[in-house]
């Protein structure tokens, strides 16, 4: 099998790529998977990485108000799909995917163009901007929340199938990560983070909560992740307050091991991207989410809100923190294991535990159906 992957702009775009091109791998060793990104995305470092090729196409996304931005994103709308027109004349795919962002808008319109069979996958509860206007060209729309659906302008190409994962993120267990990480099995543990880049006030209200209970409480085994952006300010203050003197608190700029760590957890404090959300599911975690207030459309608040709806999360908008709410919060699940369970069971019933399986059965559908239709 040949298939091409595209997305890029953050690794909400890239992670499910890689993930997707994983499952492939796994499931056909011999097969030629490459990459097309933007030449100074995020994808460049991730998809380098994982070893795969990488193609590069110009583009730029449109911004809200009028610039000169948006005269030079227009001519790169215009240029991008000939540059993608090679691209797949040269790689020659059955199968083009992407993952969202703009980078995927042209490879995926040329795929179409082209009758090559091309799919794109949407992890979010709010389909973007690109996802909305790929929906009418592409076969299929793979998506992550049923919400969605109804969102697209061709729902009937849409299919659930949940968030493509990591293999390692559902192959552990809590008592097994635990041994692993040398923490003993009757501890709490509290893990908390901001993303990689990190996240300033999700740092000061967890460096709060650990001044105003976790120093109080040596029973609770609390992890924090800065994020490299911020942990020089962080770590200061983390000093400051005395904080490095207490053995049950983990400071750390950024954790290598996540899976292990999630798996160990008895609450998560963290933003609400997509993937997040699903491994959180898929591991029936307590979660506290503090949507980011940066992010297009709002998209974090939406795949938190659908979540809380259904009683599987809290939800804090990072403008309503205080000391004492978000204290509060983390304090009442740390405090009951019975909340904690009921959460845990409510969040798991969002997570498609196949969705690795559904999304390669139909990667295998779509090319068979397309070479099919080419003989008769």
């Amino acid at each position: 099998m040949r298939v091409l992957m595209t997305g890029g702009g953050t690794g909400g775009h890239v992670n499910p790529a890689l993930a997707i091109a994983a499952v492939i791998k796994n499931n056909e060793p011999a097969s030629e998977i490459a990459f097309v990104g933007t030449p100074r995305g995020i994808e460049n470092k991730l998809v380098g990485a994982a070893g795969y090729k990488m193609y590069h196409v110009e583009v730029k996304g449109f911004r809200r108000k009028l610039s000169a931005e948006n005269l030079r994103a227009l001519g790169l709308a215009l240029t991008s799909p000939i540059k993608a027109r090679h691209i797949l004349a040269e790689f020659k795919p059955d199968i083009v995917i992407g993952t969202g962002g703009y980078v995927s808008w042209p490879i995926l319109e040329a795929a179409a163009e082209m009758h090559i069979p091309c799919a794109v996958h949407e992890s979010n509860a709010v389909p973007g901007m690109t996802v909305r206007q790929l929906a009418r060209r592409v076969d299929r729309v793979y998506v992550n929340y049923e919400e969605s659906i109804a969102k697209l302008p061709n729902p009937e190409k849409a299919l659930r199938v949940g968030c493509p994962l990591r293999p390692d993120f559902e192959a552990v267990d809590k008592a097994t990560a635990r041994e692993k990480l040398g923490i003993p099995q009757d501890k709490k543990v509290l893990l908390s983070f901001g993303g990689s880049l990190g996240a300033e006030q999700v740092n000061f209200a967890m460096l709060d909560f650990m001044e105003d209970y976790v120093k109080a409480h040596p029973e609770v085994l609390h992890i924090h992740a800065t994020g490299s952006i911020e942990w020089e300010i962080a770590t200061g203050i983390y000093k400051e307050r005395g904080l490095d003197n207490c053995p049950n608190i983990q400071f750390v700029e950024y954790i290598n091991d996540m899976p292990l760590k999630m798996a160990a957890a008895d609450v998560v404090v963290c933003r609400a991207g997509a993937n997040t959300v699903s491994e959180l599911a898929l591991m029936k975690k307590a979660a506290i989410f503090i949507p980011s207030p940066n992010v297009t459309d709002n998209q974090q608040f939406k795949n938190a809100e659908v979540i809380a709806a259904r009683g599987g999360a809290l939800v804090i908008e990072e403008k309503d923190i205080t000391r004492e709410k978000l204290g509060g919060m983390i304090a009442s699940l740390l405090d009951s294991a019975e909340k904690r369970r009921d959460m845990g069971n409510k969040i798991y019933a969002f997570a498609i535990p196949d969705a690795n399986r559904r999304i390669y059965e139909d990667i295998v559908h779509l090319i068979a159906s397309k070479k099919s239709k080419k003989v008769k």
